[in-house]
Formats: C-alpha cells, structure tokens, sequence
C-alpha cells in the first residue's frame, strides 16, 4: 500500500500553518498554496513557472511542453512524466506503457486539482511515495485545462465552496464550460485536449472537481465509467479501479461515496441520491465510449481548502499506484475491447442509461437539520447544524439499466456530400476513421431516419439551440454525390460514432443543433390553395376523405385545428416537402464498394 499522506497535508490539515516538509526544501518546486498553508493558491504564470522548473530539476523524468493555445492567446501547458524516458506517444506505445493523464482546472474554481497535482509529482519524483508508481506508467499532468477562466481570477468565484482565499472562474473567456463540450468539441481548448488524448490514448484520465451541494460529512466521490456502461470486460476494470482507490482513501482518513451526492429534489436530504452514466458531453461519460477508464473526483465544497487538497492529493497518488501495478493488464484489456467494439455491427447497443425506480434504503453520515419557510425568499430552506452529526437514512437508486438503445448499422453511416464539411471536421477531432467517396452512388440501398416528433429548445445552451427527435429508421434507396463520407461500424470507436451520428443519442450532432435546418418548415401551401386542393381530394379520393373523416371523429385538437385541417392534405399532395423532418446521415448495412448494382 502506497503512503497516502504528505507531510505537508498533515500539518496543513491540523494547524492551517504553513507546512514544513524535508521534500519542500527548494521553493523553487514549492506552490502559493503549500507556502501559504493551503489558504492560496496561485495565479497561471506560476504553472508556467512550475512547469519550467520540475523539467530543469529533474531532466531525466519530466518534460514541459505547450499544447494548446486558448482564445486569449495563453499557452496550455502539459507535464509529461516518465522514468522510463517514454516522452513520446510512440515510445510509451512501443514500451507497452500505459499513461494516465490527470487534468486539473477544467471549472478553474475548482482548483484542487492543480496544488494537489503540483504536490503528488514533486513527492513521486522525490522518492517519497513507496513503490515508485511512475516507473510503471506515463503520467500526463494538465494542471489547468480552462486557462483564461483561471485568470478570471479573485474571491468569491465559488459561493458555495470554503477556500482558497480567491480562485478562477467556472467557464472559458469565451463563456463556454468545457465539460460539457467533450462530444461537440467546439471550443479551441476541447479541441486542443482532443488532439492530446488523441496522440497519447491514455487508459486512464483523472478529472478533478469540487462539489456544489448539501452539507455533510463525506468528503469526495468517486464514480468510473466503464461500469455500468460499455464494453462488458471493462467494466469489471471500472469497478476494480474504482473499488481500489475507494479503498486507499478509506484507508487514509477519508469518507469517499461511489456516487455524486446531488440530491434528487434540490435541497431536500430527505429525497435521497440517484446515481447515473453521464452522456459525453462530459468527461467519464465519453472515454468509455472510446473503451478507456474515465474517473470524475468531485471533492466537497464544504470541506476546507486543506483537506480537498489533501483528498484530491491522496485520489492522484493511488489511481497512479493502481494503474502501475495493473496497468498493463487493462491496457491489454482495453485493446480486447477495441476489437470487440470493429464487431458491432447488427448489435443492439444503449445510448444512454437510466437509474430504475428500485430504491435502496442507505445510512448517509449527514448533519442535523431543520427544513422552515426563509424569511428572505419565502421558499421552504434547510438549515444544517455542523455541530450535530447525523446519520440519515435515504433512498439510494443506483440499478442502472439502459434506456434508448439502437441497433448499430452493419455497414455504417453515409454524411450526403451537402453535409459533409460540416460533419467531418467533428469526427476528425474524435479520431475517428471516415472516407469521402470519390464516385457517386446511385440507388444505394440505406436506412433513414425521419423523425415522427421534434422540438427545439426554448433557450440557448452552450450557444446551440438543442433538438430532440423521435422517430425511426426505414428501408429505401437513395442517390449520394461522390464526396459523400462513409464512417464505418468497424472501428474500436464504433460507440463513439453511434453517440455522435444516432438522432436520438443524447449528445448526437443533431441533439446539439448541427442540422436543425433539415427540421424547420420552409415552404407553405397558401390556405386558399389548400382549400382547392382538399375540396378535389375528397371529391376524387375516397381513401383520403375516409381518413380525413376518421380523423376528425377521433381527434378532438385536429378537428378543431382549421390549420392542422389544410395541412392534411397539404402533406398528402405532391407538393409537400419530403425532406421535411428527414435526418440527412443515412445507415447502410454494406461498406461502399459492396453496394452492388447502382454503383458508377
């Protein structure tokens, strides 16, 4: 068992002192925040600083190096770290090395991550954590993902969070929040951390939070993905390295939860916690997708700065020790799931996951407290007693179970070539493999979808209007312009695909807005039109008239509807626009080449 507990943290924890460490004689390696007794923490120019001084201190093992560049021109700096010289993707992938990338700072508030960061690399490299995990892996530290939310920097950033003294902001300059944009990828900082997890395929990724919420005395949460979802193999790897770490920080004085502590009605203990499978707008819910270990670290905003850090500190230095001694059989394992998932093609696969209404009753180490009207808002408030712990006992729905599921296509998906500069600059942020076709295809056997129910959003989210469709996917043959695109099921990111290109997924380009034109209504029958066309329609058509009848006996809102009237037959006429609430990728069960007669 690795040594969980710094020196620093120790004394920090106990007194708020600044610490004392034999390790943290050179200042020069030593943060704002360990100096100042983990009440601060500092500005960026001393990640650059730091990032500098850890490579010139230990050459051999840590190298600096610049990844990105965000919208206010700031460099995104990343610490490669390896004993075995492994300083390039290609090295660690010829020395079968696994890499772990832990990522600070993506809400830049949250900062723990960063100082914690800071602080296990420094101890590993000092000799000072047994068993020397680094000689076992890659480590990738990003001490701050959202770099210009950082420097949007002074107190209060956090109401809801004790300490530090000030902090960053929750979103970039460009008021995005980066976890939410992991599927889109539209922001210059996602698409930088793409292209670095691109390069590096790390089995492992670390992302560092902190909490809003409730008060009480557990003091992080800890939830991995796969393990309720994904390739079946991996998910017993998820739960392995999941228990693992809960373990180690049990085991060091912490009071970790498998799941987010948010409760079901806000504000209210008593409704108890749902847990879930985050869709991939986020962090953990898109490296399963991709067949890797994601792990969301959510400290409490309650606890003080010290003992975040402290906890955030000890999750790092056990993830790395699991990983060091296991590495490189879920690595081996992962790459079992990579040829598993080129084999889905005709399988039924979920989309997303839903917790059942099967609750269990769980004892949750809480506070005393009392639910009364506010004299300020009026609203029902709950008021927590710090001073009188108390064990609640609440409902836990935590049996997941899949909700909308599709069955993969045993070809792949077609992107018409009228779609196809919009579509391919995101699958290529993903890494995933596509052709443009060079010649055209005529008659193509496919599947479509055409949604039977849409709705856009009411509001802007992350600068898109969202649309949810239902509908389904039907036979017919259609005619695709050579630079058409074909992204084929038979990929190690075949779920990835089905998340982005599916309709119904939740994170799918069309949820995010990409081709709301193909659902807006852009041509009209004028009503005294439509009236002509009907009166001929039920004088000549009895099967139309029959039906139109049928309707307005059954249907009460049509009936009373003059326009859903006209629109009736509007639809039935030639006149009507078929690509109305027609999605524009199709499916095809055979590979461009295979399509047999048709094809020129």
């Amino acid at each position: 068992m690795i040594r969980l507990l710094s020196t620093a943290l120790v004394l920090a924890c106990a007194t708020l002192a600044p610490p004392v460490s034999a390790a943290a004689a050179d200042d020069g390696l030593r943060t704002v925040a360990e100096r100042s007794g983990f009440l601060r923490t500092g500005r960026y120019e001393e990640v650059i600083a730091l990032c500098d001084a850890f490579a010139a201190r230990y050459p051999d093992s840590v190298r600096c190096e610049t990844f990105g560049t965000t919208p206010e021109g700031r460099q995104m700096k990343l610490l490669v770290v390896s004993r075995d010289g492994a300083f390039t993707p290609a090295q660690a992938r010829e020395g079968g090395l696994p890499v772990t990338l832990v990522q600070g700072g993506i809400h830049a508030g949250e900062i723990d991550g960063k100082d914690a960061g800071f602080l296990a690399l420094r101890e590993l490299l000092d000799g000072e954590v047994d068993g020397d995990p680094l000689g076992r892996q890659v480590l990738l530290f990003v001490p701050v993902f959202n770099v210009d939310g950082h420097e949007r920097f002074k107190a209060w950033n956090r109401p809801n969070q004790r300490g530090p003294e000030e902090m960053g902001w929750r979103t970039t300059a460009q008021n995005y929040n980066l976890n939410r944009d992991y599927a889109k990828a539209d922001t210059p900082e996602m698409q930088a951390m793409l292209a670095l997890y691109n390069a590096w395929d790390p089995l492992v990724y670390l992302d560092l939070h902190v909490t809003d919420g409730a008060k009480f005395e557990p003091d992080i949460s800890i939830q991995v993905e796969p393990l309720h979802a994904g390739d079946t193999a991996m998910r017993k790897v998820g739960l392995a390295f999941r228990d693992g770490v809960l373990d180690a920080l049990r085991d060091a004085g912490s009071m970790p939860l498998p799941f987010y502590p948010s409760f079901i009605e806000y504000d209210n203990p008593a409704s108890g916690f749902r847990d879930g499978v985050a869709t991939p707008r986020f962090s953990h819910g898109y490296t399963w997708l991709r067949n890797r270990l994601g792990m969301l670290v959510e400290t409490h905003s309650w606890k003080t700065y010290p003992e975040r850090v402290k906890a955030t500190h000890d999750t790092i230095l056990a993830s790395l020790d699991l990983v060091a001694r296991h590495g490189r059989d879920w690595l081996r394992e992962a790459h079992a799931a990579d040829r598993r998932a080129g084999q889905l093609g005709g399988v039924a696969v979920p989309l997303d996951f839903k917790a059942t209404d099967d609750a269990r009753t769980i004892e949750f180490r809480g506070y005393a407290y009392t639910r009364t009207p506010s004299e300020v808002s009026g609203a029902l408030m709950t008021r927590y007693d710090e001073s009188t712990p108390q064990v609640w006992k609440v409902p836990l729905y935590d049996r997941i179970v899949p909700d909308h599921v599709a069955t993969a296509p045993r070809g792949g998906y077609l992107v018409p070539a009228a779609q196809a500069d919009r579509v391919a600059p995101r699958l290529a942020a993903h890494d995933i493999r596509f052709q443009r076709l060079a010649r055209a295809l005529d008659g193509a056997e496919v599947q479509a979808f055409r949604a039977t129910t849409s709705s856009f959003a009411n509001a802007s989210m992350e600068g898109h209007q969202r649309l949810s469709v239902e509908g389904a996917w039907t036979p017919e043959r259609r005619d695709l312009r050579a630079g058409a695109l074909f992204v084929p099921i038979a990929q190690p990111k075949a779920r990835l695909v089905m998340a982005l290109l599916e309709p119904e997924a939740p994170d799918a380009l069309a949820g995010w807005g990409e081709f709301n034109n193909a659902f807006e209504r852009k041509e009209y029958m004028e009503d005294y039109v439509a009236e002509e066309v009907a009166r001929g329609m039920l004088a000549n058509d009895p099967a139309i008239k029959a039906e139109f009848e049928r309707r307005l006996r059954e249907d009460k809102a049509f009936a009373d509807s003059p326009q859903a009237r006209l629109d009736f037959f509007y639809r039935h006429h030639s006149a009507w626009d078929d690509r109305y609430n027609l999605y524009p990728v199709v499916r095809t069960d055979a590979v461009p080449g295979e399509q047999g007669p048709g094809r020129h």
